[in-house]
């Protein structure tokens, strides 16, 4: 099997491997922005826009005479900025076309100028990269620490001789004054032992992460809730202070750190819960079959001013991902319940459907056959139950399309808040 996985971990650079990587960062933002310019430009006056490989071309011109200072730098970092600026277009033109079909509301996304002011941003690069147990070496870089030992796949063969890896672009970024590294590697892994376990329903929510049919929750952190209040503080003290000054910016790293604490700590509990659910490290017996999810209109929820706040700090778009290609690696299957499956209004027990639900009702009551079952549990055990209206012969396309239930109600009916 092969797969392509990504490998971050951070720098330890002293200052004149810091100010490389500034170097380069700022020639790729540089780069991407002179090109941006450039297609705009070509447009305005009726002429084909130029392609990466055009855009790279003058650049290459133009640093004989007036780029001088960019032969410091790789060429990879501005050669790769100008094919995400293509990819960036390719992504534009895409989502126009879906809003003149009406499948897309919002704005279709046209491609912004990068400002320093947003943040030092990132390059990358390709070629020659070597990976070494405490070590980095980069092109044009030369060799950079990590802070964390054994984690990078080795381009020397490893332990595993089944596991070949091929190192394909090494991403260098800034966040809160730290630098990091991803690797994007190409993987050849033996297939993994089909799971033979029960099949495991997940219903999402927001006061617990995640409640599974066999029983078992994932708690949610809240980080972003549980730290308004100091960041309140740090956004006041920032408005309060001098443009310009040194304390405005030593409040502004401070915000940019605990930003990115919030972020792990949610990234974080999103790893941890998504692994034991596909349960990757048991053994087949004991992994699930099939994981269930729902399939939510995160976007349409965020609507909701009320809940907007604590639905995006629990990350729904990035537990199903995650579930996603970690089921794919554990050997099971994956499938997504229909968007307007009355997972929450059904009866785990004998079926009957409610006509309304309340959001304060944290526990299902059936007036048919009696059945007390707590909201998310009952939800998740009906999404379990699902596979088994599925036969086991049909394909993944035939299986989605099955999961909505002949009787379902109109979709206008029904509430599909996670909470």
């Amino acid at each position: 099997m092969k797969v392509l996985r990504g490998y971050k971990t951070e720098l330890d650079v002293n200052d004149r491997q810091r100010t490389a990587c500034l170097r380069h960062a700022g020639a790729a933002r540089y780069s991407y922005n002179w090109g941006l310019q450039r297609k705009i430009d070509a447009y305005q006056a009726g002429q084909p826009t130029p392609t990466a490989i055009d855009l790279h071309r003058e650049l290459n011109a133009l640093k004989q005479t007036e780029l001088g200072w960019m032969y410091e730098v790789s060429k990879c970092a501005p050669q790769e900025a100008l094919r995400d600026l293509d990819r960036a277009f390719a992504h534009f033109f895409r989502r126009t076309k879906l809003k003149k079909q009406g499948q897309l509301t919002g704005p279709a996304g046209f491609p912004r100028f990068k400002s320093r002011k947003r943040g030092i941003g990132s390059f990358r690069l390709t070629g020659s990269i070597r990976v070494f147990e405490d070590a980095i070496q980069l092109p044009r870089l030369g060799r950079l620490r990590l802070k964390e030992r054994g984690y990078l796949p080795l381009t020397s063969p490893g332990p595993d001789p089944a596991a070949v890896v091929k190192i394909l672009s090494a991403t260098v970024s800034e966040r809160a004054g730290r630098w990091f590294v991803s690797l994007q590697v190409e993987m050849e892994l033996p297939d993994p032992e089909p799971a033979q376990g029960a099949p495991v329903g997940v219903d999402l929510g927001v006061q617990t992460l995640a409640t599974c049919s066999d029983g078992t929750t994932h708690a949610n952190p809240k980080a972003l809730g549980r730290a308004q209040e100091k960041l309140r503080r740090l956004q006041r003290q920032l408005a309060r202070q001098q443009p310009g000054s040194r304390n405005r910016e030593k409040t502004r790293r401070q915000i940019a750190r605990l930003h990115y604490r919030i972020s792990n700590i949610r990234h974080d509990a999103l790893h941890q819960a998504t692994s034991r659910i596909v349960a990757k490290t048991k053994s087949a017996a004991e992994r699930p079959r099939v994981v269930v999810i729902e399939d939510l209109n995160v976007s349409g929820m965020l609507q909701n001013h009320h809940l907007a706040q604590a639905i995006a700090d629990v990350g729904l778009y990035e537990f199903g991902r995650q579930v996603t290609y970690k089921a794919a690696w554990a050997g099971s299957e994956m499938l997504v319940a229909d968007r307007w499956y009355p997972s929450s209004k059904r009866c785990s027990q004998c079926g009957t459907v409610k006509d309304t639900l309340d959001l304060s009702e944290r526990v299902y009551v059936c007036a048919c056959c009696g059945l007390v079952l707590d909201r998310d549990l009952n939800a998740a055990c009906n999404l379990a139950q699902l596979v088994s209206t599925v036969s086991s012969t049909e394909s993944q396309a035939c299986r989605e399309e099955r999961l909505q239930p002949s009787g379902s109600a109109p979709r206008g009916s029904r509430n599909r808040t996670a909470v």
